[in-house]
């Protein structure tokens, strides 16, 4: 049909253009690993990522070769994840916490040819690089300048990219299994940022104007699209590089006016304790919100923020398969002005969809009322939800058959639509027939004042199938017993929800990316049968 919009492809060569054509003197900044301050602006780091794309075509990779990074986060990851793609190559981003078998298996599935390094990151590198067929190391700090020096960004000529060509890939960090690989589209990259962008959680929306710390790590997921987010927008970026400590962070908040933080809920429990401790060391009256995602936030966390320290934490939920953004605790506005309590409950959930993103829970076929009581698996689709594992047909049980990805996850939908997720469909407690959330039981432990940290596992009983254990951390300089806990959970639940067992440990097991670890509680404490 005759006078319809133009055809315009949506590729990371437009984010690129933009910022330096609009933003250049935008800041980009870096915590170095001698902790000083590196500073650079879009202008030079866009000039540099197309450098590297001309440098990568002249090593003769062939369009859609898998390069690796295994950097922390910092500008020259910056310009990889624009350089890489808008090259005609797939940046792939290797997880620096893994163990070298697992780093070993995911750069051979993914054939990755080239890999870029941080010179602290060498060892790593060494302990697997021979086992792949990575054919190219460049070090950040010496042989990747001399790569760059191979070219000119004036060489660099804009590819007719394909929006549905791959730009970026990263592997999951399951408990269960070999990880899988996603793949991001240079569409689907594009989209996800202007869905991160629009939602404007709480009616903050990230702007110009703002500064954004993603403490999130370069290699999660793309770091939930904030590095592209804020190329898009030309806001100023803080990298804390390899420093993740809670001061190191606060430090970076107070002096570089950091308006967002992104990051898992163990970093910012260590924040609050830093505060608790001496919250007025630090000027953080520019800071809008923590974004906080990975894994449930405790609602008591969400209370101390604002109610201690004034500062708003936003819940995000989504998967590496979603690119990962796919839900935000943003309240409309006919529940902006509820009573606090009700604003916390509501912001302990995981939110509602972003633009574009469709979900729905299901117990078998059926779906499951928005009552906010009944529980199934929740399912998405949308544009940024990935349509299929790379190169992992057995997986593929993984998406029905009208096209939506079952993410594992056990959900109750509130009547406004808000998701709750009840846990994992790994890590859920089926007693006697009926669902156990591990996670509310954790939220409310984690409310305690006592209790630094705690994760609820299943162990096997004889008469109910499974019951609950619970693990807890003590906060340091506070002591609790067990059956204070008890009673402490009574009033919030049904007595047959109740941990049967409470074990005090001196650490949770975490995976890489800062989620609790349950499958390592379940192997030590499931054989143990006596009560505590």
């Amino acid at each position: 049909m005759d006078g319809l919009m133009m055809d315009f492809p949506l590729t990371l060569n437009h984010l690129l253009k933009r910022a330096e054509t609009y933003f250049g003197a935008g800041e980009i900044v870096s915590r170095q690993p001698d902790r000083s301050l590196h500073r650079t602006n879009y202008r030079d780091v866009m000039r540099r990522a197309r450098q590297l794309a001309v440098a990568l075509q002249k090593l003769g990779l062939e369009p859609g070769t898998r390069v690796g990074t295994l950097m922390w986060n910092h500008s020259q990851h910056h310009e990889a994840y624009f350089g890489i793609p808008c090259g005609g190559f797939v940046l792939h981003t290797l997880n620096l916490r893994l163990h070298p078998n697992d780093l070993a298996y995911i750069a051979n599935h993914a054939a990755d040819r080239a890999v870029i390094v941080d010179r602290s990151l060498l060892p790593l590198l060494d302990q697997f690089k021979d086992r792949t067929q990575i054919e190219h190391v460049f070090v950040v700090e010496d042989s990747y300048e001399e790569l760059l020096a191979t070219s000119t960004p004036e060489e660099f000529r804009e590819l007719d990219l394909d929006e549905s060509s791959a730009a970026a890939m990263c592997y999951t960090s399951g408990t269960t299994g070999m990880p899988k690989g996603v793949v991001y589209s240079h569409r689907s990259s594009v989209l996800h940022s202007f869905g991160v962008a629009a939602n404007n959680p709480l009616g903050m929306g990230i702007s110009v104007n703002d500064a954004i710390l993603p403490v999130v790590p370069m290699f999660h997921a793309n770091a939930w699209g904030y590095p592209y987010v804020a190329t898009m927008l030309g806001s100023k970026l803080v990298y804390p590089g390899p420093h993740l400590d809670p001061e190191s962070l606060l430090d970076l908040m107070s002096s570089e006016h950091v308006a967002w933080a992104a990051g898992v809920p163990t970093i910012w429990m260590g924040i609050l304790a830093q505060l608790d401790a001496d919250a007025g060391r630090w000027d953080l009256s520019h800071m809008k919100a923590m974004l906080v995602g990975g894994s449930a936030v405790p609602r008591a966390m969400i209370a101390a923020y604002q109610q201690r320290h004034g500062i708003q934490i936003v819940q995000g939920w989504g998967m590496t398969e979603t690119s990962p953004v796919a839900s935000t605790a943003a309240l409309p506005h006919d529940l902006a002005d509820v009573d606090e309590e009700t604003r916390f409950d509501l912001e302990a959930m995981a939110g509602i969809p972003l633009p574009f993103v469709e979900v729905r829970a299901r117990v078998g076929d059926e779906e499951i009322p928005w009552d906010g009581e009944a529980m199934g698996e929740l399912e998405v689709r949308g544009p940024w939800v990935s349509s299929s594992y790379y190169d992992a047909p057995d997986s593929a049980d993984r998406w029905t058959a009208d096209g939506w990805f079952k993410t594992g996850d056990i959900v109750s939908l509130h009547p406004r639509g808000y998701i709750q997720i009840k846990d994992r469909s790994k890590d859920v407690i089926k007693s006697g027939g009926e669902w156990i959330s591990s996670v509310e039981l954790e939220n409310a432990l984690m409310a305690h004042a006592a209790v630094a940290e705690a994760a609820v596992i299943a162990i096997p009983d004889e008469k109910w199938a499974e019951r609950p254990l619970a693990c807890v951390v003590v906060r340091e300089g506070s002591s609790v017993t067990a059956d204070e806990l008890k009673e402490f959970l009574a009033p919030q639940f049904a007595k047959w929800w109740l941990p049967d067992r409470i074990e005090f440990v001196q650490e949770i097991p975490k995976t890489s990316v800062g989620k609790f670890r349950k499958i390592a509680l379940r192997e030590q404490f499931a054989a143990q049968q006596q009560p505590v």
